[in-house]
């Protein structure tokens, strides 16, 4: 079976349902792999860029280095959590059971198609990968107390819940997505598990 693609929000990093979704996406070990967000590493980066002038090609680059930082800090917190930043070592990693956790600085950097953008980040990408991978679906996490109203795209980049190039990138991988909540993860197993969605489902 096509695994599902998780893109686990930045915001988590210092959230107490942190530990409940590294441990439900664990139990998935075979059959997801995780996105991370950039969370307060790419807020440094967002930081410092007005301060210290450097374009948005040195931003789009740190960011990615971001969300690496928040990807080893997350395969850290279990011993089924790895790292992988080809296809091939996350096809290697799911056939042992294990959950890949993407490493994008590769991939992204030998991309044509990626523009070296803010316009462009862990969610779009979460859904470049979506499609580079043949995935299920790809299931965004967000850190929202209401999901309600919140399944069209325009919408979702009105509120800054996904990023500006979301519903481009969404379109072109042709995948199926949806967005769940904080308190979601044991559904989200579930799903995982029988090939059902969860959450809201995006259009």
């Amino acid at each position: 079976m096509a695994p599902v693609v998780v893109k686990l929000g930045g915001s988590f990093a210092f959230s107490e349902a942190l530990t409940a979704w590294i441990q439900a996406l664990a139990s998935c070990a075979g059959g997801v792999v995780i996105v991370p967000g950039g969370g307060p590493f790419a807020d440094a980066v967002r930081h410092a860029q007005p301060h210290m002038g450097f374009d948005d090609q040195a931003a789009h680059h740190m960011s990615l280095l971001a969300m690496e930082q928040y990807g080893r800090a997350l395969i850290s917190l279990s011993d089924v959590l790895f790292q992988a930043d080809t296809i091939e070592v996350i096809e290697r990693r799911l056939a042992a059971k294990q959950v890949p956790v993407w490493m994008p600085m590769r991939m992204v950097s030998e991309a044509a198609d990626i523009a070296p953008s803010w316009k462009v980040t862990s969610d779009s990408l979460a859904a470049w990968l979506s499609s580079m991978i043949g995935a299920n679906r790809l299931i965004l996490v967000k850190h929202v107390d209401s999901l309600a109203g919140l399944g069209r795209c325009d919408d979702l980049v009105a509120m800054g819940l996904v990023d500006e190039a979301f519903p481009q990138y969404l379109r072109m991988s042709s995948i199926s997505a949806s967005i769940v909540g904080p308190g979601d993860h044991a559904a989200v197993v579930a799903a995982i598990r029988c090939g059902a969605s969860a959450g809201i489902s995006i259009k």
